[in-house]
């Protein structure tokens, strides 16, 4: 009689931590560490992948909704459908919102460099529109947002220049950098703005991502935060880039965020290019166990951080559907997030909540 009381609360306890650890989220680990986030567009906000998003998160990023190209197709017009439906969702929710991206060299509308006659328009010119968009988007989210991308990936690739030649810096030269801060800043005092880039672990384009941001610093644009896009692979960062990147930033006085976290499980590509024979595509045991080891060490990494870290975003709500299918290589599939292509935990996830 005792033994078979004995295995029914053994029994019992099972199947309670087993329900804790289905309804508790990531953003309940790390409450008090610092917000945890994820990147959605307005399809993400219904069915499965709606409640994924509640459950685990207490943030949200509109992966494209907020970028130029989508929210400002032309001078005259404006698409709010889907960065309000985002925005709407957080504040049903209680979650947070970082906006992403004021301004940047892709997904921006032609429009916006071109005259009438289609010739590239004036410095003046350009910074004024630069402004216009800045002030009516801010304007419209004032006190639902809380934290902008203001410049998005400025610093070039190439280690013999600072900034990329894009036809912001072809127009205005390194001017429309501070602008966009400035025009943030008078949009709205109390937002929280960023710097975003990526490769920002590796020590040549730290260093460079570093001197603009010194330089902005001592000038006394209100810049407030450096976001670390995070888009990693199984191979990178070492545990020392990690730690470098975060101490040097933050050395700055500036807030560090990790903003598009994904761990893809092949090495970084940027270029696109066709599938070869070599390229294959599953999640093996040996990718999989390369994977957690790699999100369990971030992670930890993060947790020690965290009295300079302000957020953590995942590029993405599960393997179901990520910004790596396809890219760089056609045909590709990936699976760079915790959550596998049915939306369960992946093994990573319980090394990332398991401390």
């Amino acid at each position: 009689m005792k033994r078979t009381v004995s295995v029914s609360i053994s029994l019992i306890l099972s199947t309670t931590l087993f329900c804790q650890n289905i309804t508790k989220g990531l953003k309940d680990y790390y409450a008090d560490y610092f917000p945890i986030g994820v990147a959605v567009s307005w399809r993400n906000l219904s069915g499965p992948d709606a409640q994924l998003i509640t459950q685990q998160f207490n943030s949200l990023t509109p992966e494209n909704a907020m970028k130029m190209g989508p929210i400002h197709p032309a001078e005259d017009r404006y698409n709010w459908g889907p960065a309000d439906s985002i925005v709407n969702f957080a504040q049903r929710h209680g979650m947070k919102v970082r906006g992403h991206a004021l301004c940047w060299h892709e997904q921006t509308p032609a429009w916006l460099f071109k005259d009438a006659s289609g010739n590239l328009v004036t410095k003046e010119v350009l910074l004024n529109r630069l402004k216009e968009h800045i002030t009516t988007v801010m304007n419209r989210y004032k006190g639902k947002v809380y934290a902008w991308d203001v410049v998005n990936e400025a610093v070039d690739d190439n280690s013999s220049r600072l900034l990329r030649n894009s036809l912001w810096y072809q127009i205005c030269g390194e001017d429309f950098i501070a602008k966009a801060f400035e025009y943030a800043h008078a949009a709205d005092p109390n937002a929280v703005l960023f710097y975003n880039d990526y490769n920002s672990e590796r020590p040549e384009k730290m260093e460079r991502i570093y001197q603009l941001l010194k330089k902005l610093v001592d000038a006394k644009v209100p810049i407030h935060g450096v976001g670390l896009q995070a888009h990693w692979s199984l191979y990178e960062p070492t545990e020392n880039e990690l730690r470098t990147a975060i101490e040097k930033f933050s050395s700055l006085g500036l807030k560090v965020q990790f903003t598009e976290l994904d761990i893809s499980v092949y090495p970084w590509e940027k270029n696109r290019r066709a599938k070869r024979a070599d390229d294959v595509d599953t999640f093996t045991p040996e990718r999989e166990q390369q994977q957690l080891e790699q999100y369990k060490k971030v992670f930890r990494i993060f947790r020690e951080y965290k009295n300079v870290i302000t957020g953590v975003t995942c590029w993405g709500v599960s393997d179901r559907r990520t910004w790596l299918d396809e890219y760089p290589v056609m045909g590709r599939k990936n699976y760079p997030t915790l959550f596998d292509v049915n939306g369960q935990p992946k093994k990573a996830f319980w090394e990332v909540v398991g401390f």
